[in-house]
């Protein structure tokens, strides 16, 4: 029971990953704050860093994890899209990113709530989470 939990939640964590990192390689172009930018990067890497991380558990587990739902990403994608095209400002791309933070923060806690998973497992799904508040707080300058 531990152990398919446990490849839930850390599936779980690699399609929030995957959705956040392309939500921000959406965006980098149309920010034009270079401070803004910068920390949206190196947020990037620091999800990039975890999903190795993941990946690296999920392997021990014979799992290749899990995409993003289509729906989901075709919804965040014309979104993006379309309040970009409305207002091309590094308000709207703080807006969209606050926005995706508070959305994967509340499924990453629904999700490490619902899971028997290992210690380690839980521990990734935080620092996830942690990652995504943190960003969320991080550009708050920006809306």
């Amino acid at each position: 029971m531990i152990e398919q939990d446990t490849i839930k939640l850390l599936r779980e964590c690699d399609a929030g990953i995957k959705m956040g990192v392309s939500s921000i390689d959406e965006v980098l172009e149309y920010v034009s704050d270079e401070k803004f930018k910068k920390c949206l990067e190196t947020c990037k890497e620091k999800h990039e860093k975890l999903q190795s991380d993941i990946q690296e558990l999920l392997d021990k587990y014979h799992d290749e994890g899990k995409e993003p739902n289509v729906m989901a990403k075709s919804m965040s994608w014309m979104k993006t899209n379309v309040k970009l095209v409305l207002n091309e400002s590094d308000k709207t791309i703080a807006d969209l990113i606050t926005d995706g933070c508070n959305m994967g923060v509340k499924s990453l806690h629904k999700y490490l709530n619902q899971y028997k998973a290992d210690e380690s497992s839980k521990d990734i799904t935080k620092r996830l989470i942690n990652l995504e508040e943190k960003l969320a707080l991080d550009i708050r300058e920006y809306l």
